[in-house]
């Protein structure tokens, strides 16, 4: 940064040798003197620039500085992703702007669980790994492009594809490894050229790189704190939570919300026949049918032992009705393959839904949903007795 008071002492100190040679001119010392004049005045018009050169370069820094100091403090995906790509937008003016990230990898596979939004949605994508490092060189230098940037499609979002004149790559890291890459690109060819100085870039991803890292740290111990360790499903507490949240939108909006409460039919004689170790399996195989077969904005958790919660909002009794036939007939129809061995597993449903002015509160959702439960295995036992 230019300092300010020096900078106005040497404008004084050539206005004054300006005035001083204007002097000496009037004095006579006609040819020597107009020619240092003229040297003068050009030494200041190349001060000046060198100044607004400086003064530009401040600028451009200060707003890269307060990039890096707006994410410092973000620990999760989420809120990390949208402030560093809006405040590059923002700050820097950069039309697009976006994150690539190797598929598959840990933080990949991390954001898509932990973080959903749109910004996510339309500004994050995902790339093959041997595709992306093929396109890098699998180095960690910024990439400056503003032609033929036909080699670069896979990493551009298909929507902008035909907008972009100029494009910077800048590689993100995670403990060493190479994970994707933060992207700026521009409808201008002139904004981004090979032989631009990209010190800033590489400052700016250093600190991405550092705060990701702390991310990442904080949203694992966030997931497996929530997180039911067999089934990978949310444990008991999370979904008190989201039911919680749930049950006041729905009130507030007037909306349905159903909630379900299934059970794993004679899971004490899976256990005490196969073994504990096929129980697990069984357990995982209903939680990963549970998942495969309700909506994006359903809950699904494990509730105890053999017991799972489906939280599903926006879905009257009627729909939620349906929806328990079709997963009874699904598990009904495709029992477990335990090494060529089917495994029937059969499953009972208890469903409650919202009613203004008798439920209170979102645990007393949860108990009728219990109760109905209870009904519907002392129905199957009546009809089956043990």
């Amino acid at each position: 940064m230019v300092d300010f008071p020096t900078f106005i002492s040497k404008r004084c100190i050539i206005i004054l040798n300006i005035v001083a040679l204007t002097a000496l001119r009037i004095q006579g010392q006609n040819e020597h003197i107009s020619f240092l004049y003229h040297d003068r005045i050009s030494c200041m018009s190349s001060t000046e620039e060198m100044y607004e050169t400086l003064r530009r370069n401040d600028a451009i820094a200060k707003k890269f500085f307060e990039i890096e100091t707006s994410i410092l403090s973000i620990l999760n995906f989420k809120d990390f992703v949208e402030r560093l790509l809006t405040e590059i937008h923002d700050k820097r003016d950069i039309p697009y702007v976006w994150i690539s990230l190797i598929a598959k990898s840990d933080v990949a596979d991390l954001i898509q669980k932990s973080a959903t939004s749109e910004i996510l949605a339309e500004r994050v994508n995902l790339i093959d790994k041997d595709v992306f490092l093929k396109l890098i060189g699998n180095k960690t230098d910024p990439i400056l492009a503003n032609k033929d940037l036909t080699s670069f499609r896979s990493l551009i979002p298909p929507q902008h594809t035909h907008r972009i004149r100029s494009l910077a790559i800048v590689p993100l890291t995670l403990d060493g490894e190479i994970i994707g890459s933060l992207n700026h690109a521009d409808t201008s060819a002139l904004r981004y050229q090979p032989d631009m100085d990209t010190t800033l870039l590489k400052r700016l991803v250093t600190i991405v790189s550092i705060c990701l890292s702390n991310v990442m740290a904080h949203e694992k111990l966030n997931y497996l704190a929530s997180r039911d360790s067999l089934t990978g499903l949310l444990n008991r507490r999370a979904m008190e939570q989201i039911l919680k949240r749930e049950f006041e939108r729905a009130l507030r909006y007037r909306t349905p919300l159903t909630v379900a409460f299934i059970d794993v039919d004679d899971f004490k004689m899976v256990n005490d026949r196969y073994g504990h170790k096929v129980g697990d399996d069984v357990l995982i195989y209903v939680a990963k049918h549970l998942l495969n077969m309700t909506r994006g904005s359903d809950i699904v958790a494990r509730f105890a032992g053999d017991e799972f919660i489906l939280i599903l909002p926006n879905t009257p009794l009627k729909e939620s009705n349906d929806f328990a036939k079709r997963l009874k007939s699904f598990f009904f129809h495709h029992p477990l393959d335990l090494e060529g061995t089917p495994i029937r597993v059969s499953i009972s449903l208890g469903l409650s839904c919202i009613e203004e002015g008798v439920d209170n509160d979102s645990m007393s959702l949860l108990k009728k949903a219990d109760a109905m439960l209870y009904e519907a295995k002392k129905k199957k036992e009546d009809i089956c007795p043990i």
